[in-house]
């Protein structure tokens, strides 16, 4: 999805009068309140269909900022909502097979994300990130970065590419604040009583499979299971404490920094 007709429909005009007017856009933003599972919700669609092209900042597109309410010109719910669905022929910006539910999900998750304030973490060096990821934080004991690590965890070798410095930030330091529903762990107990704990990658009428604490894919059949528990809490320790603020930078800039290979 690309907001590139923004662009070329209405010309920078970047006078006093337009800097004004994108700041006062900006404020009327942050008096809009949208439902917590509407925001979530649309950031999951974003990353899925948007990113790609936009860039987890929203600022991919040159004089464009989407998660800051900066556009062409004054744009309501209805004029975005529109224009994710519909497009503009002619320009760069395609229509998306998406309903008018999901389109109103994306809208509240810009919405809500332009009221929200830029990480606070400046000043990171990645390759300083890089060693303590792998180093002094653990992290490779259940992340993978562009193949060094364990699969225990979500693999970040493109988590650059798809998740803002300010929500990596609150993971590493408040990691249960939001855990992602393709991040959650699920606990089954078998029927002889073995507990096993590890990462949900997939359930359906007969089997769930997921990876252990050991990074294996496990498989169980729902029938052999006594017990299976979709876990909403993260296993990730908070990092406040355990790092520096310029260590927790510098690995933010080294997070920052994974794009993988992942193309639009």
């Amino acid at each position: 999805m690309i907001f590139r007709s923004m662009m070329t429909a209405f010309p920078m005009n970047l006078s006093s009068a337009g800097v004004l007017l994108l700041a006062s856009c900006t404020a009327l933003l942050a008096q809009h309140e949208y439902a917590a599972t509407d925001i979530e919700n649309g950031g999951r669609t974003y990353t899925n269909n948007c990113v790609y092209c936009h860039g987890p900042e929203g600022d991919q597109i040159p004089g464009i900022n989407l998660l800051q309410g900066k556009f062409r010109r004054t744009l309501s719910d209805d004029d975005i909502a529109r224009i994710i669905r519909e497009g503009i022929p002619g320009t760069g910006m395609p229509a998306q097979n998406m309903n008018e539910g999901n389109a109103r999900t994306v809208v509240a998750y810009l919405r809500s994300a332009a009221a929200i304030p830029a990480s606070t973490v400046a000043g990171g060096d990645a390759a300083r990130g890089k060693a303590i990821f792998e180093g002094k934080g653990g992290c490779t004991a259940c992340h993978r970065a562009n193949g060094v690590g364990s699969l225990a965890g979500p693999d970040l070798s493109d988590i650059g590419a798809l998740r803002r410095a300010v929500e990596l930030e609150k993971s590493l330091v408040d990691p249960g604040a939001a855990v992602l529903p393709q991040n959650r762990s699920v606990k089954v107990v078998t029927k002889d009583g073995t507990s096993v704990n590890g990462r949900l990658m997939n359930q359906d009428t007969f089997t769930l499979q997921m990876i252990d604490s050991q990074g294996r894919l496990r498989s169980f059949p729902l029938a052999d299971l006594r017990q299976h528990t979709v876990l909403t809490t993260s296993s990730m320790p908070p990092y406040k404490d355990r790092l520096t603020s310029q260590e927790r930078a510098d690995v933010i800039a080294y997070l920052v920094s994974l794009k993988g290979a992942r193309k639009p």
